[in-house]
């Protein structure tokens, strides 16, 4: 009499799994809070102005220094056009950059940021003798819509060190590693952010805070 042959059971391995995977939101060493959610972006099928914030990791060093200042400087301009993607206003923070760009679409900001993230992290770690990764994670990007949003935003980046300095800065005082408001390094296609929100009144009370 034939026997039934018996099937043994193997671990499934493969496919998902609960619980794995990097988390949506997680703590890092050296920066408050916590970092960009990977979440799909706001999909935009038409050209748009949007602010980008880029949080460096803890470790790449200050930022306002005159050598890491002019690598990033030099990384704005030879990246400022470049695939379908304009770099309007810019401001170097200590340990973070803020941008205010022109993209064709989703896709141009992806690759445009993508293109930029790299030119800038091959030059600090040359300029800095160190090895590794150099953005502490994504960047974040938020798609102005309105009038009122750009002036916000263009005004809040190149503002951006007086609105955190703990020193008095007189009123005439630019700063050197931020643009002017009135004048872009890469002229803009969009009327909105070319000249539609000068006539916007400033709100300090409205402050632009992104999240």
């Amino acid at each position: 009499m034939r026997q039934k042959q018996l099937t043994l059971a193997f671990p499934k391995r493969g496919g998902k799994q609960p619980g794995a995977g990097r988390p949506r939101t997680r703590d890092y060493p050296g920066v408050l809070g916590t970092l960009v959610p990977h979440l799909a972006r706001k999909r935009f099928p038409s050209r748009r102005a949007v602010h980008v914030t880029q949080r460096l990791r803890p470790g790449v060093g200050y930022l306002r220094k005159q050598g890491p200042a002019q690598v990033l400087l030099r990384a704005f301009r030879d990246a400022a056009e470049r695939n379908r993607m304009r770099i309007a206003h810019y401001s170097i923070q200590g340990n973070h950059l803020h941008l205010v760009v022109e993209a064709e679409d989703a896709v141009a900001l992806s690759r445009g940021m993508q293109g930029l993230a790299v030119r800038i992290a091959r030059r600090l770690n040359r300029h800095l003798g160190r090895q590794g990764t150099v953005f502490a994670d994504r960047y974040h990007a938020n798609v102005l819509e309105s009038r009122r949003q750009v002036a916000n935003a263009v005004r809040y980046v190149v503002r951006n060190y007086r609105h955190h300095a703990r020193e008095y800065l007189p009123s005439e005082w630019h700063d050197e590693y931020a643009t002017q408001e009135t004048r872009p390094l890469a002229e803009p296609k969009l009327w909105l952010l070319r000249v539609g929100w000068l006539a916007e009144p400033a709100h300090p009370s409205r402050a632009f805070e992104p999240p």
